[in-house]
């Protein structure tokens, strides 16, 4: 099942998108989709109700996608996480999982404009599988546990100022909370449907160009493993998104570094998952 949020910034309308392309509202049921939604069994009440043909259909021409979960409590993202982009970064791979935070309110819609700050020279992008929690994730036992609490999976864009990041501090915040710097969508996958999760294709275009193309299947650590693991250390909530890393062809690591300026098109996809298309524009 695809959960969509559609509609202005801050009154978006939550619904279920079928195949066809047709929406089905969920205003009945829930006011928004979000943690409380998620973790009270919002996800099978909607999937009874659109089976059972009583939700109503929403015109959809036209009208803005919003981020597929309403104020997530918070973003924890995986730096590093494919291999060969550990490499093209110059930095050693690994040995346990990279962890930093993005402000949450960093995320928008998947098509929104996204901000170039103000004195940025180094904007990048970066094309993430995003997992979203449904369910609390605390002290796991094992990473078998983790399926039982993702609710679905997006695509996320981690938008990266390289400067702000990695030249004016030792800690990655700056350059990774900027306004916008976190498109998310189209739709919320649950994971049902999305089949296996390390086995999905990545591929971001800037300008038609494409620039990444990657596979699930060569994350340094699964999405099983990262979620146990960070139960460890933080509890997941429901509604919480974890960006779970990026692979190869960033602008940080391509030759002449080719970072972002006002008027780039980026165009992200992700199997299963649909597709992103955003405009970069000068705050």
């Amino acid at each position: 099942m695809r959960l969509v949020r559609l509609g202005p910034l801050g009154s978006e309308t939550p619904a279920i998108l079928d195949t066809d392309g047709t929406a089905y509202a969920l205003s009945s049921l829930t006011a928004d989709i979000d943690g409380d939604f998620l973790s009270s069994g919002g996800v099978d009440r909607a999937r009874v109700a659109w089976a059972g043909g009583t939700l109503p259909v929403l015109d959809t021409a036209g009208v803005r996608i919003g981020a597929p979960i309403a104020r997530p409590g918070k973003v924890v993202c995986i730096g590093l996480n494919y291999r060969d982009h550990a490499e093209e970064s110059g930095a050693a791979v690994p040995r346990r999982p990279v962890v930093f935070m993005k402000d949450p309110s960093t995320v928008v819609g998947p098509c929104d404009p996204v901000p170039i700050p103000r004195g940025s020279t180094k904007t990048d992008w970066e094309v993430e599988l995003a997992v979203v929690i449904g369910r609390e994730a605390r002290y796991l036992d094992d990473p078998s546990e983790a399926a039982a609490c993702i609710a679905g999976y997006a695509i996320s864009n981690d938008v990266s100022e390289r400067e702000f990041q990695l030249e004016y501090s030792t800690q990655w915040d700056l350059g990774k909370s900027c306004e916008g710097f976190n498109p998310l969508g189209p739709w919320l996958v649950t994971a049902d449907e999305l089949g296996d999760v390390q086995a999905l294709k990545l591929e971001l275009a800037v300008n038609g160009v494409t620039r990444q193309h990657g596979d699930t299947g060569n994350m340094i650590f699964r999405v099983a493993y990262l979620i146990w693991y960070l139960s460890q250390y933080l509890v997941l909530y429901p509604g919480d998104v974890v960006n779970t890393g990026t692979p190869a062809g960033v602008a940080l690591g391509l030759p002449g570094s080719p970072y972002l300026r006002g008027g780039d098109v980026v165009e992200l996809s992700i199997d299963g998952l649909g597709t992103q298309r955003q405009t970069f524009v000068h705050a």
